[in-house]
């Protein structure tokens, strides 16, 4: 396998270092604890405020289900994957800086302007997934997709550093702004670094394997999709990796956005969390890159099976978490494997799917990871108000890494794929 990589997947993979920061800072750290202060202080208990932020996640991965298909099916046309893709990564970049300018008491306006620019990250992703057909071989997929999470982890805390630090100044009194300000910047900041490591795709990255177009793309898209399901026997393997995707990446998922909403809510100051997350990011990359190597040797497949095992652990000893050392394990050992399991998921699926209709099928992929995101963040919410626990409620998404690792035995290994 040669070592050198191409302009085009070097261009791919710095998407991933720019788009990071919003999946840290907005997704994961600042605008998950600047929602919690703002409704907080609108008398908003800890529980209902955390639920509510599982609901909103669950709309806005709810509405990319829906669409994801659709817009996928379309965007294998000629011409139309980079069309979509700069669509929803402008409306990604446009309402995270949206954010900064959102009074920090509308903790419901704060709520939907998050909705919007998650959309356009998660639709983003869809077609920048798809691009991973486009710009590397099937040998190198593995590398080239833990590559993007491994340099991702590491581009996203460059933002993440001069956030926090800003943020921290602010709550020391050492520069002279408030700390809603910082936090406000943090999103300015973020937007304004993933739009930029986006230009390298735009302008070098270009859809290789496509359908010709044709008169009324839309009618012969759903045509197309028809015929995809009537023909689900023929990708077998295929739809049975998508089920089993469906139910461990519902937990990965949830666990990564509801992380610091959990910590809060264990009574973790804001400062230790961002320092946890800033730790998680560093320590993420390399074991990232580690998973890619790994699955050369060992395949792709066996890899999952290790970082579902990880997840398992996680979810039995949060229930037991009581302390910011419980928490500061608990990060870590998240940190080992979400990276991986997310990279090598994406490379298993990109080597199953027709490249022609990589689009298509990368819509399948993502309605079947975002209706698992709706599941896990109302089964946390849920939970969580039920029993009065956050931690009964991360402990109740093991269920899905069970079931994902049992039918995951089922799927082909990769050299076995073209057979199966």
């Amino acid at each position: 396998m040669k070592r050198r990589f191409t302009k085009e997947e070097n261009s791919w993979v710095l998407y991933d270092w720019g788009n990071s920061a919003y999946s840290v800072i907005i997704s994961t750290a600042v605008f998950p604890l600047y929602y919690k202060a703002s409704a907080t202080e609108a008398g908003v208990s800890a529980a209902n405020s955390t639920a509510y932020l599982g609901y909103t996640i669950a709309i806005a991965t709810f509405i990319l289900a829906m669409l994801g298909p659709i817009l996928g099916t379309i965007a294998d046309y000629q011409g139309f994957k980079k069309k979509f893709f700069s669509f929803f990564f402008s409306l990604g970049v446009l309402f995270t800086g949206a954010l900064a300018f959102i009074p920090s008491d509308q903790w419901l306006f704060l709520l939907i302007f998050y909705t919007v620019a998650a959309v356009g990250s998660a639709g983003g992703n869809i077609f920048y997934d798809a691009f991973l057909v486009d710009v590397t071989t099937e040998e190198r997929m593995n590398r080239i997709s833990a590559r993007g999470f491994g340099l991702g982890y590491i581009g996203s805390t460059i933002p993440f550093i001069i956030s926090i630090g800003i943020i921290v100044l602010a709550q020391n009194k050492i520069i002279p702004i408030e700390t809603v300000t910082a936090s406000k910047i943090a999103f300015i900041i973020t937007a304004i670094w993933w739009g930029v490591f986006a230009i390298p795709l735009l302008k070098n990255v270009h859809q290789r394997y496509y359908i010709n177009k044709e008169p009324n793309p839309v009618v012969n898209s759903f045509k197309r999709l028809g015929k995809t399901f009537k023909e689900i026997r023929k990708y077998r393997s295929l739809f049975l990796f998508l089920l089993a995707y469906f139910f461990y990446i519902d937990g990965v998922g949830t666990i990564i956005t509801m992380s610091t909403a959990y910590g809060s809510d264990l009574g973790i100051t804001s400062t230790n969390l961002l320092i946890i997350l800033f730790v998680t990011q560093v320590v993420a990359a390399p074991f990232a890159l580690l998973y890619g190597r790994l699955a050369e040797k060992f395949t792709g497949k066996k890899m999952l099976y290790v970082g579902i095992c990880v997840y398992i652990i996680v979810c039995i000893y949060a229930y037991f978490l009581e302390t910011t050392i419980d928490f500061w394990i608990l990060a870590m050992l998240v940190a080992t494997s979400q990276g991986g399991i997310q990279a090598l998921s994406r490379s298993y699926f990109a080597k199953l799917v027709p490249k022609q209709h990589s689009n298509e099928f990368f819509g399948f992929y993502n309605i079947f990871g975002k209706f698992a995101a709706i599941m896990g963040p109302l089964l946390v919410g849920v939970t969580a108000q039920v029993t009065g626990n956050s931690n009964s409620g991360v402990f109740s998404l093991v269920v899905l890494f069970i079931i994902g690792i049992i039918i995951l035995a089922f799927v082909p290994e990769e050299r076995d794929v073209k057979t199966a």
